[in-house]
């Protein structure tokens, strides 16, 4: 006998607390993927993992207006929510939490809490889109008071994000574990993104590049000189190719996303860039395990 897949679809609080307060009375475990649409087997992989240590997920989808620097990205931002609903349905996803502005904004135009996020809001995303980051504390913020999961499931690709929530949650004080999921790649090599759409088949293609590069740097990266060869040896590959404009490429700590000098065996290292090709920005990272055996 098939099992009857259910998709709860909530856009209110008002009607989603009491689900989810039955469901904890339960002792049902809640698992929360926060995105912002334009679904792709990256968020999927989000779900599954949910899936696979909580008996409810949620996933909501908001494109969140205060974490945008320029409006005509807020403005070319896909939404594709029936596509998404499907892709949700398929994933055996347990509900879908879309709330309207005035949902999450009720005062209009928000004045946003200013978060000491410290150094993660002075760096790498944050010095190319100034104010990004506190937009996106204070959704999920929002967002995670909405739901109050016991999990929350965050991709690797936006790495300096999962810093910067990492900070917002220890400031608040909730009490959710984060659990950080491997990026998902196209058979290319470039990280999925809702972006990739906007991107032509010479852009996608000429895209790859990217990862190929990060891959390179991780792979040879005892053979360069210096961190600083290193670096260099991928912005000039990065730099090749048509059509780019290259904002940064650097080699940080993971965890304080400070600059390092020399790649440490025991600490783990990250690199981590962001570039523009054909008109579309991208960002990929890739992790260094240079672990003890």
């Amino acid at each position: 006998m098939s099992k009857t897949i259910h998709l709860y679809l909530f856009k209110s609080e008002k009607h989603l607390a009491p689900f989810l307060k039955k469901k904890r009375i339960e002792g049902k475990k809640i698992g929360f993927v926060p995105t912002m649409g334009a679904l792709h087997r990256g968020h999927i992989s989000l779900i599954e993992k949910a899936k696979d240590e909580c008996e409810i997920v949620v996933c909501s989808i908001f494109v969140n207006p205060t974490q945008f620097n320029n409006a005509k990205d807020l403005e070319k931002y896909p939404r594709t929510i029936e596509h998404d609903m499907e892709m949700l349905l398929k994933a055996d996803c347990s509900v879908l939490y879309l709330p309207a502005s005035q949902e999450i904004y009720p005062e209009g135009k928000p004045e946003l809490k200013n978060y000491d996020l410290g150094y993660y809001d002075k760096v790498l995303e944050a010095a190319f889109r100034p104010g990004h980051f506190q937009g996106v504390a204070n959704v999920v913020y929002r967002l995670m008071k909405k739901v109050n999961p016991a999990v929350l499931y965050l991709g690797q690709k936006d790495f300096q994000q999962i810093q910067v929530i990492r900070k917002m949650i220890e400031l608040e004080n909730f009490q959710t574990k984060i659990e950080v999921c491997e990026i998902v790649r196209e058979l290319s090599g470039l990280a999925m993104s809702s972006r990739n759409v906007r991107l032509n088949e010479e852009a996608w293609n000429n895209a790859a590049v990217i990862s190929q590069t990060l891959f390179f740097l991780k792979e040879k990266r005892n053979e360069f000189s210096s961190v600083k060869a290193l670096r260099e040896e991928g912005i000039k590959r990065l730099k090749k190719i048509p059509d780019s404009i290259v904002e940064y490429l650097e080699i940080c700590d993971a965890e304080t996303l400070r600059p390092v000098e020399i790649i440490v065996k025991g600490k783990l290292t990250i690199i981590l860039t962001a570039i523009w090709i054909n008109g579309v920005r991208l960002i990929d990272n890739i992790l260094i395990e240079n672990k003890l055996t």
